[in-house]
């Protein structure tokens, strides 16, 4: 799971748990005017990761660290599929975080909020 925060003028990720050791990353720190939006996505776990490079992908049970989809990088956390957030980036290393948040909900207002501000 992950824990998304504002700090500043940045997104905060940071990745807890096991987590940490399944997405070979503990946080990511992203400038506020380069996220682009949020939204809540329990859907997204059924589509396509891509390759894996590197990172862990059960299926059913995680998927975790960076995968390379049709040109973009994309991050992953995420074991419970009705707790995903899309985090859609632009001019970063990831062009997206799917991450698993405690609540999804609270969790795109923070993000939408900071980036009205920012």
């Amino acid at each position: 799971m992950a824990r998304v925060t504002v700090q500043d003028h940045d997104l905060v990720v940071t990745i807890e748990g096991l987590d940490k050791l399944w997405a070979l990353k503990s946080s990511l720190t992203i400038p506020l005017r380069n996220v682009r939006g949020a939204t809540v996505d329990p859907g997204i776990v059924k589509q396509s990761k891509g390759i894996r490079a590197p990172g862990t992908h059960l299926p059913g049970v995680i998927t975790a660290g960076t995968f390379h989809q049709e040109g973009e990088r994309i991050f992953w956390d995420v074991r419970d599929a009705a707790k995903a957030v899309v985090i859609e980036l632009a001019d970063e290393r990831y062009a997206r975080l799917v991450v698993e948040v405690d609540d999804p909900r609270v969790t795109v207002a923070l993000i939408e909020s900071a980036t009205r501000g920012s």
